[in-house]
């Protein structure tokens, strides 16, 4: 099933979308697609009504974010052997995590603000892993049982702000509007291989990023297993898997957005955002 949100923000409506492209309104079945409607029997329920005896949601409306009340935002850096090799790191010997604000969420399509002071804003197209039953201490073997599904997550990360100052990454990575989701949440039994799909971002038109899951240093499985053993993951969580390469900051001379420009970025299978780019206010 592919789950999103529509809506004005703060006021999105739960919507999936049937096998015709058309968004039907879930609101009498789950409040929101939050970590309490991703469990598995709720999913399991919902599969076994005709999609088509729902209501019709506004085709044009806002697409939100397609999870609500995220917990934790977690990202796993340098996790892709292409693009560890472009930035001249070393490829780690085990996930480098960090964390991105959760204020920093927001839909696929709305505009991505430029931070005041940014000099280095740069994009990073990534798979998001989102989490549907707890897991503490789970196996690799087990861990994909923790899944509820997959969505496209822009990784947008200001690069003086992260690297150049004191402290951790977080300050780069969780200004307002620099975490996109969705469009929609693609449930687990929809994604054959989470570890097979391309992806890409282009800016402007250009083509920037072009990758693929097959290259992660540190594949799904693994990473949900490994940020278990130092925290719970709890339903509606979110795991950013890494980006290929292709990022601004390794090209030479370096490249970073302006306002004006536009990102538009997908993963085969989970939807596409196209996001046009204004200062902070």
């Amino acid at each position: 099933m592919k789950l999103l949100r529509v809506g004005p923000r703060g006021r999105e409506k739960p919507g999936i979308l049937d096998a015709g492209g058309v968004i039907r309104d879930v609101s009498d079945l789950v409040d929101d697609w939050d970590g309490l409607a991703l469990d598995d029997a709720v999913l399991k329920q919902i599969r076994t009504i005709d999609l088509s005896s729902l209501p019709k949601l506004d085709p044009n409306a806002r697409i939100g974010p397609c999870v609500a009340d995220v917990g934790k935002f977690i990202c796993i850096g340098l996790n892709y052997a292409d693009h560890a090799a472009e930035t001249g790191a070393e490829v780690p010997s085990e996930p480098v995590l960090f964390f991105k604000a959760t204020s920093a969420i927001c839909g696929p399509n709305d505009d991505l603000e430029i931070p005041r002071r940014s000099e280095k804003t740069d994009w990073e197209i990534e798979l998001g892993v989102v989490i549907g039953k707890a897991a503490k201490y789970v196996s690799e073997e087990d861990a994909l049982d923790h899944v509820a599904g997959y969505c496209v997550v822009h990784d947008v990360s200001e690069r003086g702000f992260q690297l150049e100052g004191t402290g951790q990454w977080v300050k780069g990575k969780s200004a307002d509007t620099f975490g996109p989701i969705g469009p929609w949440l693609v449930t687990r039994d929809e994604v054959e291989d989470p570890q097979n799909l391309s992806m890409w971002l282009d800016v402007n038109g250009e083509a920037m990023q072009r990758g693929s899951t097959s290259t992660m240093i540190f594949g799904v499985a693994h990473l949900v297993s490994y940020v278990s053993q130092f925290m719970s993951l709890q339903p509606g969580d979110i795991l950013s898997t890494g980006t290929p390469p292709g990022v601004g900051l390794s090209m030479s001379p370096p490249k970073y957005l302006r306002a004006g420009d536009t990102v538009a970025l997908g993963i085969e299978g989970l939807g596409l955002q196209v996001q046009r780019c204004r200062d902070a206010l």
